[in-house]
């Protein structure tokens, strides 16, 4: 494989990705800071496949980005190899307003083909070429330049190590047929909406204090005010104020300006400054949450009292024997607010549809109706269905009388 040496100009970047646009997949990696800003800063970019790769300075002076996030947003002829991508497909979205399609994400490849949840990317190189990475640059400041060779070579590693190890995924994925398991998986990580900035959703990261539509609403404009004041200035969202200030606020609303000086979290400027005088008006204008916006009431306890509990834990408990079976990631299969949701009597789940239910979904559902059952057989647990177990009585008993 070719490395090439960091790319500073527009030209040998287009002509890096005329050549990589000719080739079915290209795998993708960045860096970034964002402990300072609102939005993620780019710092390096990193591409390549199985025959060449190279780092890319979008910091360098007069560099033009568009041949290669045109690459990756607008040619569906190229597959876009990621490994945990979804900060780098938020990046590419916050630049062009779009994401990288048709995409692949090797660790969330990994959960049909093994138990692992969240591989890391120096646990699947380890695992898949038997190499140890070297983390000593992993939490350098990647905006300093000019940039050191053992950051650069660290970075460049990302995708010629993925570059490696994407076709023996592939390859598995093909062997297993479980391929088509994952299009649901790597079409959310495409969704844009899932990268969108919506301002009247910004309230939903915050934990509700209660459920007074009042101070829920009150929660819903200072979050969005929070969101553009942010934004303004690039900075974190905390560092305008903290969620649990915030919230307070949304319980507690001042009556006067004067009277933040008094909230925990803000110091005594806020009395007087302009800032201060905007979140006044912002609690002062706040209307009640609607009912339609109303989050849904949480239950108490198991949905079904004790025995649902019970019932759920024999779901996760069946879950973990089938993910073992097939060796799979629990967590591609299902979520435990989906399990305990079937055991509360709800029918309409991802895992009584399509392949989840021929996979976990209909053994799942006989359980919950007394049509499965536990047994252990040569020291393991095993799921066995009553028509098997009914059925082998009746032939010992049968054989028994004839006795």
């Amino acid at each position: 494989m070719q490395i090439h040496p960091l790319i500073t100009d527009t030209e040998t970047l287009a002509a890096l990705c005329e050549r990589l646009a000719r080739h079915d997949a290209v795998c993708v990696d960045t860096e970034f800071m964002r402990e300072n800003t609102y939005y993620p800063l780019l710092c390096l970019i990193q591409i390549g496949n199985e025959e060449e790769a190279a780092a890319v300075d979008p910091l360098a002076d007069g560099i033009d980005l568009s041949p290669l996030l045109e690459l990756l947003t607008d040619n569906d002829e190229v597959l876009k190899v990621f490994h945990a991508g979804g900060q780098d497909v938020e990046i590419i979205y916050n630049l062009t307003g779009k994401t990288p399609f048709p995409i692949f994400d090797t660790q969330i490849a990994m959960m049909a083909i093994s138990q692992s949840e969240q591989i890391g990317y120096a646990n699947l190189v380890e695992s898949w070429l038997g190499k140890t990475i070297d983390k000593g640059a992993r939490f350098t400041d990647w905006s300093r330049r000019p940039l050191t060779d053992r950051q650069i070579e660290y970075a460049i590693g990302d995708v010629t190590y993925l570059a490696q190890i994407f076709p023996k995924i592939l390859k598995r994925l093909v062997k297993t047929d479980r391929g088509h398991w994952l299009d649901a998986e790597m079409e959310k990580l495409a969704d844009p909406a899932n990268y969108a900035n919506d301002l009247d959703m910004a309230w939903h990261r915050i934990r509700a204090p209660g459920r007074n539509p009042a101070v829920l609403g009150r929660l819903k404009a200072l979050a969005a005010w929070r969101e553009t004041e942010a934004q303004s200035k690039d900075i974190p969202r905390g560092r305008i104020i903290r969620d649990e200030t915030m919230a307070d606020i949304a319980s507690h609303p001042p009556k006067k300006q004067a009277d933040l000086a008094k909230v925990r979290g803000l110091s005594n400027a806020w009395k007087e400054n302009d800032i201060g005088k905007r979140l006044m008006r912002v609690v002062k204008n706040a209307e009640a949450l609607p009912d339609e916006e109303m989050p849904t009431k949480p239950k108490r306890g198991a949905p079904l009292g004790k025995e649902g509990a019970l019932v759920a834990d024999l779901l996760k408990l069946l879950l973990k024997i089938r993910a073992r079976e097939i060796d799979v990631a629990s967590r591609l299969l299902t979520k435990s607010d989906e399990l305990e949701a079937l055991a509360a009597g709800v029918r309409k789940l991802p895992i009584l549809d399509g392949w989840r239910y021929e996979i976990f979904g209909r053994d799942a559902l006989d359980l919950v109706e007394g049509k499965l059952a536990f047994a252990v057989e040569k020291g393991r647990l095993k799921m066995t269905h009553i028509d098997d177990v009914t059925s082998g009585d009746a032939t010992v008993h049968a054989e028994a009388e004839e006795a």
